[in-house]
């Protein structure tokens, strides 16, 4: 993704707020599983990018809720596809159980981070 001037974590950060606009920093850090600090780094960077906004939350006014900007939508689509086709080629070298049980292992680690709040801060 060098060719988009994107990192892993920050497309990372871009598809969570994509699929659950108006994210607290909070909550992306417990969706990523990226811990606070660096999650206030790539925002602050993303931010200055202009693929994210910004701005005050109604319910906590120290909060911020994150948004997409339209340059973060367009880098997002274009990253998509480079994505799933490394996801893709990562897989082919796994047999189909081998790949259903990746998956589920997977899945269990971010229910896990995602039961345990706050587990992206260690």
């Amino acid at each position: 993704m060098a060719g988009l001037d994107l990192t892993p974590r920050q497309f990372a950060v871009l598809l969570t707020v994509s699929i659950n606009e108006g994210l607290s920093q909070t909550d992306l850090v417990v969706l990523t599983g990226i811990d606070r600090s660096t999650l206030a780094d790539i925002v602050r960077r993303m931010l200055k990018k202009g693929l994210l906004q910004r701005r005050r939350t109604r319910e906590d006014a120290r909060a911020y809720a994150v948004k997409l900007t339209d340059e973060g939508m367009r880098i997002l689509a274009a990253a998509r596809p480079k994505v799933e086709a490394v996801d893709a080629r990562i897989l082919l070298a796994l047999s189909a159980e081998q790949q259903s049980t990746l998956v589920s292992d997977l899945k269990a680690i971010v229910q896990s981070l995602q039961s345990a709040g706050g587990a992206g801060d260690e």
